[in-house]
This record gives structure tokens, sequence and C-alpha cells, in this order.
């Protein structure tokens, strides 16, 4: 063992201790206050920036400049509307090509080369029915319908997100929530539920109050969700559109779904005020929300949170509950006792009822077994009124949904079915207020681990819907 024989030596904790006295001795004065003055210039710069005196104004900065615009009283609400408008307006319109490739794919050449292959293979007929006429075609539209507006949709949201502005869009309506008994951050929640409401119920995690997230959970159906768009889209064009020339159709017609819309944004807060007075009765809980700085969005991250964690977990979920309802739609159409399909016995059984509506007994069941996927209403009620109405030479056959390419065939079509003006209009309406698909039902059972709320979420949509077709029909007929 060595040891050291220099007894001036010192450690290397001596020496720092040296040096800092050395460090000390050289300041003029003392290091604290060296430090507190540093702190307080520094607050007083930021102070400058950020703070307004009489006469004389804060300095103006990129994020104060445009809160003053986005959170503005009077500029704040048309700047959003005019926003999500263009959200909205890019999403239907940039989808069509996406959708239109989707379909030409999976429905006009993987259908046949599907159908073929079962009749090379032998398979009976019912088999190939249930198989390829009716699991395939229901997934194929499903996914052509669904995939493109939610690929373009939820990014554009979460841009928005990362960019910081969806905060400003709740800052603004939370004065509007809270006087219906909900909470601010449920304007996040409504506008994903414009993309997909199983989404939207998803985004009611950020609302702590189970009370007030209950609520949100509740309403988002209101919001009309890209499966909607195209029925609202077609059935205003078809029957609302036509009632004026020719150079206004667009225009009126674009005004009549952005008019459901809004409806259905009324229904959310009617709806909220009473859930928030009767069953979910309780105080209107108080947050401080904070409004991020402003910063660039990171495409590639948000392409991908959005496409995986959004649009293919939803997408999953739809296809899941799509194979199956295919099936039934099929097996319906196709079952026959008494000279009649299944779907020919219940559409006249509930003929009288749906009339009563302003609807009729083939939309009724088309929202029953269509209920997994709002994508394939049209092309269930189109099958179902080729079925009822005996025409020959329309869609693929019996039992078989179909699309048609023109405007003008599909009116003829439900013309033939018995349609008026005012089953168009009801159908926009029941369209906004029915029971949500069967992928939202699920996530809302996921999420609130409830039977009963579950039950309630899926059942006044619809109980609504019926009440509002029955007064608009009554009130139709009275006039007319």
């Amino acid at each position: 063992m060595t040891t050291n024989s220099n007894p001036t030596a010192t450690t290397p904790a001596e020496q720092i201790l040296r040096d800092a006295r050395r460090l000390r001795e050289s300041l003029a004065g003392d290091v604290h206050e060296h430090l507190v003055e540093a702190i307080y210039a520094d607050a007083a710069r930021i102070a400058d920036r950020s703070v307004s005196r009489p006469g004389r104004a804060a300095q103006p900065t990129f994020d104060r400049t445009l809160d003053r615009l986005v959170t503005s009283r009077w500029l704040g609400f048309p700047i959003m509307l005019a926003l999500f408008a263009l959200m909205f307006w890019i999403t239907v319109s940039a989808a069509n090509v996406p959708s239109g490739w989707l379909a030409d794919l999976l429905v006009g050449h993987g259908y046949p080369w599907l159908r073929g292959l079962a009749a090379s293979a032998g398979l009976p007929w019912w088999l190939s029915g249930v198989l390829v006429d009716g699991m395939y075609l229901a997934t194929a539209w499903v996914i052509s319908v669904m995939l493109p507006p939610m690929a373009i949709f939820f990014p554009m949201f979460t841009l928005l997100e990362d960019f910081g502005y969806l905060p400003r869009v709740a800052f603004n309506l939370d004065r509007l929530f809270q006087k219906a008994g909900a909470h601010g951050k449920q304007a996040m929640s409504t506008m994903m539920g414009f993309g997909c409401n199983a989404a939207g119920v998803v985004a009611t995690r950020i609302i702590d109050s189970p009370r007030e997230r209950l609520i949100a959970i509740i309403t988002n159906n209101f919001a009309l969700c890209n499966g909607r768009w195209p029925t609202q889209i077609l059935i205003a064009t078809l029957f609302i559109g036509s009632l004026v020339p020719a150079r206004l159709a667009g225009l009126v017609s674009a005004a009549a779904v952005v008019g459901v819309a809004l409806l259905g944004v009324l229904f959310t807060f009617a709806t909220a005020w009473v859930l928030s007075r009767t069953v979910l009765r309780g105080e209107v809980s108080t947050f401080s929300l904070e409004l991020p700085p402003y910063r660039p969005p990171r495409f590639w991250q948000t392409l991908y949170t959005s496409l995986i964690d959004r649009t293919l977990f939803v997408l999953w979920r739809a296809v899941v509950f799509a194979i199956p309802a295919g099936a039934v739609i099929w097996l319906s159409a196709n079952v026959r006792f008494g000279g009649l399909s299944v779907a020919e016995h219940v559409i006249h059984g509930l003929d009288p009822f749906g009339l009563a509506l302003g609807l009729n007994g083939v939309i009724l069941l088309a929202y029953i077994v269509a209920i997994p996927a709002n994508e394939i209403i049209v092309p269930t009620i189109l099958m179902f009124t080729v079925l009822t109405a005996r025409l020959a030479g329309v869609g693929e056959g019996t039992g078989v949904m179909f699309e048609l390419d023109s405007d003008t065939a599909v009116k003829e079509v439900l013309t033939a079915g018995g349609w008026t003006v005012l089953t168009g209009v009801n159908l926009m309406l029941f369209s906004l207020l029915h029971n949500p698909c069967s992928t939202t039902i699920f996530t809302i059972y996921k999420e609130t681990g409830s039977v009963r709320w579950t039950a309630l979420a899926t059942l006044l949509p619809v109980v609504l819907g019926l009440l509002v077709t029955f007064g608009v029909a009554t009130l139709w007929r009275f006039f007319a």
C-alpha cells in the first residue's frame, strides 16, 4: 500500500472550494445580488412584452395577435365556422376520387372476380350469396365510403390540434356549453364526432368530470359523422335542390345539408341542457383552460397518429360489424316464405308506421339491418326498393346491394318506390336523429362500462327522430 507523503497536497473537494472562493472574491459584490438583479431584469423584459400599462401597450407577438382574431367576440365564431366548413368541404370533395377508386377496385372488379371464383369452385348459390353478395359486398361498401373521408378529415383535425387552434375553439364555445350544463371541452369531442362518432366518444376522455363526460358521450351522435354526409348530400340534391332552378340547385342543396348539421348542434345543446337537469343533474365544473402557444404541426407524426390510432382503428371496428350485417341483409332479402322474402314481410308490416312518420317501411328496415355502418344505408335502401317495387333490370340481382352512377337513375328508383319530397326531408332528419352505428354503440359501452348509459345513448336519438319526423309529417300534411 502506498501513502501520500506530501502533507500540503489538496483533495479535489478542497480545490473546488478554493476556486469558488476566488470566484467570489473576483466579483464586485455579493454573487446573490448579481443573480437577483439578473432575475429582476429578465422579469422586467417579460413584463414589457406581455403586460399592458396605461399609455403603453404590450409588445405585439404572433400568438397575441392571432388570439385577438380567433378568440374575438365578433370574429371568433365566423372564423371557426368558416374553417370547419372548409374542412368539411375538402373532406367531402376530396374523398370522392379515392372513394371512387376503392369502389371500382373492391366492387367493380373484386366483386365480379369473387363471384366467378365462387362459381368455378362450385359453391352452392346460398353460400356464395352469403359470403360474396352479403359479407364481402357490405365490407367493400364500408371501406370504400368510410376510409377516404376519415383519412382526410382526421389528419386535418389533428393538425389544428397540434397547431394549438382547438383549445381556442373550446374557449369560444365554453360559455355556450356551460349554459347547457355541459363542459367546455365537449366542443373538441363534438368536432371530432363530425369525422366519426366512435372517435368523438373516445375523445371525451379529455373531460375530467364523469357527469359531464357522460353528457358529451350521449350527445355526440348528434354530430353528423362522415358516414352520414353522403346520404345527406344525395337526398338534398335529389329532393330539395330539384325544387329550385338548376342554377340555384347546388347552393340550396348545400344549405339544406348545412342546416341539418347545425340542427344537430342545436340538439346537442338542448339535450345536454335536459340531461344536466334530470338524470345527470349536478353543478357545472370549473376548469382552467390553458391556451398553449402556437407551434408548427408535426406533419409526419400527425399523419401516423391520425391514420393508425384513429382511422384504421375505427375502420377495423366498422368492418368487424359490417361482415355479419352483410350476411343478415342478404338473408333477409333471399329467405322466402309465403311467396315473399323476409324483408318484404317486415317492410309491409312497417309501412303504416313508416308512412305516418313521413318515411316508409324500406327506410326503417334499412336503418335496422344496416346498423353496423351508415355507409351502407343508400345501397340497402336501393336494394329493398327494387325488391318491393318489383323493378326489373335494376341492380345486381335479388338481395344484392348496389349504387347507381346517375342521380337521375337513383331518383327514378326511389320515386317508383313511392318517395316524395316529404320522404326526402324526413330521411335527412332521421339520418341525423337515429341510433348510433354499432361501432359507436360498442365504443360507448367500452368507455362507460354501463349497459344503462349505453342504452340511453342508443335509444334517446331514436325517440327524438321518431318525434321530429312525426311532427314534420303532421305539419306537412296539414298545410299541404
